[in-house]
């Protein structure tokens, strides 16, 4: 994948888009990118092959680190180049996007509004604060859903899933769906369990990964920013599950990223974009 100026598109990820130790190897196939790289070796690798290149953290926001590290491996690649060779662009995602994209993969497996199931979030273990953020993300994403139980397991971490879908049970589920809260599907291992879709298709992920090379292009035209201080910026001084988000790249809803979210009217887009639905007799 190229962008203007026949720059290269990479992508960096960690524990949101690259899988684990028991995950097929290669992380999320993404067209056109030579895969998903570390944003360390991987990615200093991949520098080497390109004069010019723009890089997109791959992550939905439980993983602030990523940008930085991969703002360091652009810094020292860059001591050889041109000011504005290379690029770091803003994340794919952020925590608000996040609980929508998941909302959206909810409605569209679970059609009944009296569903009496329960929605697992699965995601790779990563560290403290990021597994905490899960837990949090699935209270967002209950709220104006019509499922009684969302709930969270940890590929490689706990509760894994097999001790999630006890929990869906336990608490009275008769059906528990599986469902990504990151871009690496889950692995059911479970035959009473149904698995969600991925949470963003190839030419959904695609566009995206697009559109924030497009924003890096755009801010380094207007502003001479390669983005690498932001991102320096943004992984020293803040957390995970901040909703605010830095630069224009996020300000602006993508129509496609909630396409699977119904009963909404343009009255119920918060300031962020996101769809709020109200499900009658909650």
């Amino acid at each position: 994948m190229t962008g203007a100026g026949e720059r290269a598109v990479l992508t960096v990820g960690g524990h949101e888009s690259l899988g684990g130790p028991h995950d097929p190897p290669g992380g999320v196939p993404l067209p056109g990118t030579g895969g998903i790289h570390d944003p360390g070796r991987g990615l200093r690798t991949a520098l080497k092959e390109h004069a010019r290149a723009v890089v997109v953290p791959m992550t939905l926001g439980r993983d602030p680190g990523l940008g930085q590290t991969a703002a360091q491996t652009l810094a020292w690649a860059a001591r050889d180049r041109r000011p504005g060779d290379l690029l770091l662009a803003p994340p794919l995602g952020t925590v608000t996007h996040l609980v929508g994209w998941i909302r959206a993969a909810v409605m569209r497996t679970v059609r009944d509004e009296d569903y009496r199931g329960a929605v697992l979030l699965v995601a790779r273990a990563a560290d403290p604060e990021a597994d905490a953020e899960l837990f949090k993300v699935a209270r967002l994403v209950r709220q104006y859903l019509p499922v009684r139980w969302v709930e969270v397991a940890l590929t490689d971490g706990e509760p894994d899933v097999a001790e999630g879908v006890e929990r869906c049970h336990r608490l009275g589920a008769g059906e528990v769906v599986l469902v990504p809260a990151s871009l690496v599907s889950p692995h059911p291992g479970h035959t009473t369990v149904r698995v969600a879709g991925p949470l963003l298709g190839r030419a959904a992920l695609a566009s995206l990964v697009r559109d924030r090379a497009a924003d890096a292009e755009r801010r380094w035209r207007r502003n001479q920013d390669d983005g690498f201080a932001r991102a320096a910026h943004h992984g020293q001084g803040h957390g995970h599950g901040h909703g605010h988000e830095h630069g224009d790249a996020h300000e602006r809803p993508h129509h496609d990223d909630l396409s699977g979210v119904s009963r909404t009217t343009s009255k119920e887009m918060n300031a962020n974009g996101e769809r709020r639905l109200h499900v009658r007799g909650r």
